[in-house]
């Protein structure tokens, strides 16, 4: 995979990174997100807020959305598995009915 040098700005701050090039579009995305999303939050005007505790505040939702994905996603994996043994059952039942 080629690498590419890439420069990040969130909350002010300019980062530089080397990442995968087929990814750039993912990490412009993802800037443009929490950039966004920090901007939201500093309009609620939070008094004695510093720049860390709205960044704190974003990885707290970032990090929140993850865990539902990650637990949605094992729902569905459970989900996945009773259809599996549902189609079983229904095989064996018409195999019976064959027999």
């Amino acid at each position: 995979m080629a690498q590419q040098a890439i420069t990040l700005k969130l909350a002010g701050k300019s980062y530089s990174l080397n990442i995968d090039s087929e990814k750039e579009e993912v990490y412009r995305l993802a800037e443009r997100e929490v950039n966004n999303y920090l901007a939201a939050i500093k309009q609620n005007n939070f008094k004695n807020w510093t720049d860390q505790d709205y960044l704190s505040m974003a990885a707290l939702k970032f990090a929140i959305a993850n865990v539902d994905m990650r637990q949605s996603r094992e729902l569905g994996d459970e989900d996945l598995k009773r259809l599996g043994h549902l189609g079983e059952e229904i095989d064996a039942y018409l195999n019976a009915l064959k027999g």
